[in-house]
């Protein structure tokens, strides 16, 4: 098999963001998680469960294919029981090809790891082993070997997807691969929806691929999730800051109107401007500020965005109308819809 095919039947280049700097000095391939391929030990490592979770389905359902005989087997690393893997590894009776997937890397107890180190010194024949870490120090120096070189390996690198952009990237492929076109405002429309778990957010494309037309538009988006996408406290938050007050307000009523809790809508707002707060007027490159203001890069790139044409003095009155209005839908006032159309206008007029 060529060196570039991958099991998801997909071709590319070695990801480009793989990860860690350490992941980027591997001597390795470096891939992403749509690119996974068979190799005599395949390493998926990163947060993302989800992307994870799917590379390695589709590395068995690619196996699978090439020979149903095909014996899949699974070891828990953190409770490894000693000559566990070998014996897995050993050649079977009739010869055929063996997948054996390893979880808990990230947990894995001292017998396991010693043994899976020397077992990269001369993996079995026809054997593919993938080791799923999900992150931490536990395991370092079977990463490292791994990454070195020794066995053969590749990484298939399943970093968390936070920004919109890379949801937007991700859920653009899923319709891609399917041959479905769909529109760039029900693409908006789906991540808005979906933001918060890339599982739905897949489950959601899939949905739409399978019951539309050739096309999905934002009508059709709209008829099926359009309760989930009104009610997306963030997007009326997005809306808000970014200077959008007609479109934050009618997204705010029509979440209200399909029973929006005020509350949840008032604590978007909040986790938004404090960000806010924490970043204006700082200086200094995403991560460094990241590692300042304990953040993630991609929430200081956000704040920094949101806060183009903000003021100090806009910004403070915004932290006292949000104070004013998280009491007010907590009980302390008479008319929440108000106070939340209140918070709206003065957010979107960016306290002026």
């Amino acid at each position: 098999m060529a060196a570039r095919t991958t099991a998801s039947g997909r071709t590319g280049k070695p990801a480009a963001k793989a990860g860690t700097t350490k992941a980027a000095a591997a001597k390795i391939p470096q891939l992403a998680w749509h690119q996974v391929r068979p190799a005599p030990v395949v390493l998926v490592s990163g947060t993302e469960t989800f992307l994870a979770d799917r590379a390695i389905r589709s590395l068995r359902d690619f196996l699978k294919l090439e020979d149903p005989s095909l014996e899949v087997s699974d070891i828990q690393a953190d409770s490894y029981a000693p000559g566990e893997l070998l014996t897995l590894a050993s050649p079977s009776l009739f010869g055929e090809p063996r997948l054996i997937r390893v979880s808990s890397v990230e947990k894995c107890s001292d017998t396991f790891l010693t043994e899976a180190i020397d077992y990269l010194q001369n993996p079995a024949d026809d054997t593919y082993v993938v080791l799923r870490h999900g992150g931490g120090v536990r395991g370092k120096k079977l990463l490292d070997t791994i990454r070195s070189g020794v066995g053969g390996a590749v990484e298939v690198v399943c970093a968390e997807l936070k920004k919109d952009s890379d949801k937007h990237d991700f859920a653009t492929a899923e319709f891609r691969s399917a041959g479905k076109r769909v529109t760039p405002s029900a693409l908006r429309s789906l991540v808005a929806a979906f933001s918060d778990d890339l599982a739905e957010l897949s489950a959601a494309c899939q949905q739409l691929i399978a019951d539309t037309g050739a096309e999905v538009t934002e009508t059709t988006v709209d008829r099926y999730y359009g309760g989930r996408v009104e009610t997306n406290a963030f997007k009326v938050a997005d809306s808000a800051i970014a200077g959008r007050l007609g479109e934050a307000l009618v997204t705010l009523r029509h979440a209200l109107a399909s029973g929006a809790d005020p509350v949840p809508i008032v604590a978007a707002f909040a986790s938004k401007i404090r960000t806010m707060a924490k970043l204006f007027g700082a200086r200094g490159g995403s991560a460094q500020l990241a590692s300042t203001f304990s953040l993630a890069p991609w929430q200081v790139e956000r704040a920094q965005r949101d806060l183009r044409g903000w003021t100090d003095d806009g910004l403070a009155r915004c932290i006292v109308m949000l104070a004013e209005t998280d009491a007010a839908v907590k009980g302390a006032g008479r008319d929440p819809v108000f106070a939340l159309e209140r918070l709206v206008t003065v957010i979107a007029r960016r306290g002026e």
